[in-house]
Order: structure tokens, then C-alpha cells, then sequence
């Protein structure tokens, strides 16, 4: 003879387990949004030391004529000077990808005025940027945060 009560243990058992289910699943989102918005963080800082590379190699040529990196290992060690000016320890890795490979941003005169990553991904972010990040504002893949070194655009940052 079976007790009345004989499912109740099975069935909670069974709740127990759904409810663990959705917490663990929660709880997974929750890291994967948290990992990317540091993977984010990672990405600005990096994109905007090569801005800033670029632009010491762009404002620091030798002559009258300002020119661009042609390669982003020109940014390691310019071939331009007499002594070796280093405008990067090394060419960092696309947080996004994991890999050293970026997209690049090509100056209508030559040379390499801005990167990108090749990161097909949604961002998190897509609001609240600093000023010299401002046009990444509703942007949907990271490849069109683009980190360009614009000679115009930095005097206009200076001024405000």
C-alpha cells in the first residue's frame, strides 16, 4: 500500500532542481555580461593608447611634413629618427579576438591613422563615452569602434 505523500518528495526534488537550474543559468549571464564589459574597458583603454601612439608618431615627424605610420610595428620602434623612439611597448592583442591581428583605419595622404577590432561581437556598452570616444555612441559591433588619430579633432578636445 502506497502513502498519499509517496510523489510529494519526488516532485519537490523535481522543483528543487528547476529552481537550481535557473539560478546557475542567472548566474551565467550575469558573468558573461560582467566579462565582456571588462573585456570593453580593455578594449577602449587599448584602442586609445594606439590613438595616441599614432598621433606622437604623426606630431613628431621629422621636416615640414607630418606623416603616418605605415605599419603599426613603426609605432614599436620609428625608423624615421637617428635614435630609436618608441611610441608602444608592443602591439597589444584585440582583447575581443585574442589576437595581435587589428583592422586598420588607412589616411587619405597613407599611412595608418586608426584601428579597429575585427570583433564581429554586440557590445554591452553603447552609451555614456568619454569625448574622444563619443562617435562609438549606439555603435552594434565593436569593429565600428574605430580609434583614429585626427589632428583636427584633437585641437577641437583641447579647446572644449
Amino acid at each position: 500500500m502506497r502513502s498519499k505523500s509517496a510523489g510529494f518528495t519526488y516532485m519537490a526534488l523535481l522543483f528543487a532542481i528547476a529552481v537550481m537550474g535557473v539560478a546557475l543559468a542567472a548566474t551565467g549571464i550575469f558573468w558573461h555580461q560582467a566579462s565582456q564589459r571588462e573585456k570593453e574597458q580593455e578594449l577602449l583603454f587599448i584602442g586609445n593608447q594606439f590613438r595616441q601612439a599614432i598621433g606622437f608618431y604623426y606630431e613628431r615627424s621629422p621636416g615640414g611634413v607630418k606623416r603616418y605610420p605605415q605599419r603599426l610595428e613603426d609605432l614599436l620602434a620609428d625608423p624615421r629618427g637617428i635614435g630609436a623612439q618608441r611610441y608602444l611597448r608592443k602591439i597589444y592583442r584585440d582583447p575581443m579576438t585574442k589576437e595581435a591581428k587589428w583592422g586598420t583605419v588607412q589616411s587619405p595622404e597613407g599611412g595608418i591613422m586608426g584601428v579597429y577590432s575585427l570583433s564581429q561581437e554586440t557590445p554591452v556598452k553603447t552609451g555614456n563615452f568619454r569625448l574622444i570616444d563619443s562617435a562609438f555612441e549606439g555603435k552594434g559591433k565593436y569593429e565600428e569602434w574605430r580609434f583614429i588619430y585626427s589632428p583636427i579633432a584633437v585641437a577641437v578636445e583641447k579647446t572644449s
